[in-house]
């Protein structure tokens, strides 16, 4: 599975990190953040060099944008993947342009992209009752918002866990 992601700055790292004691409850802990821009499925036909020029070719011109974490969320029921799920809540006019830009080319994964398209980063999943009231506190908790600009993106291997590309912005 490939996808395009934003990578995030320390201070949301930091973030997440002084998160991580409240997130003892949930099944699964995220070591690694990244905002999601687009899922892009399995390898296509051409390989990794083809999905680069794809991509290279529908960023061409997009500029940089603004990203702004500004609270702590949660999905009860998420479309993919055990609930609950808390996330850092993500502000980005910019960056649901660039997703729809990619829409053109690579279609939405039902229920998780194109109009249901949440940016976020996900801090913690699972974990049944006692994470589901975990979320919630979290969900009413204060944060100081988080403001960056996003200049850069990666595409993401998932099978081999690692960056295979990167996109500078404006392209």
């Amino acid at each position: 599975m490939y996808s395009l992601n934003v990578p995030v700055p320390g201070e949301v790292e930091r973030l997440a990190e002084d998160l991580r004691p409240a997130l003892l409850d949930f099944e699964s802990i995220r070591e690694r953040h990244t905002l999601l821009c687009k899922r892009l499925g399995d390898e296509p036909p051409g390989g990794t060099a083809r999905l680069r020029e794809q991509l290279r070719t529908r960023l061409a011109g997009a500029p940089a944008f603004e990203a702004r974490v500004t609270g702590i969320d949660r999905f009860e029921n998420p479309p993919l993947g055990e609930g609950p799920v808390v996330y850092l809540a993500v502000e980005s006019p910019g960056l649901r342009q660039v997703h729809g830009r990619l829409l053109d080319e690579f279609s939405a994964v039902e229920e998780f992209e194109g109009d249901d398209y949440v940016p976020h980063v996900t801090l913690a999943r699972g974990g049944g009752v006692a994470a589901e009231g975990t979320a919630r506190r979290l969900a009413d908790r204060e944060i100081e918002p988080v403001t960056w600009t996003v200049n850069r993106l990666a595409l993401w291997d998932a099978t081999y866990e690692e960056e295979v590309a990167t996109f500078s912005l404006p392209g």
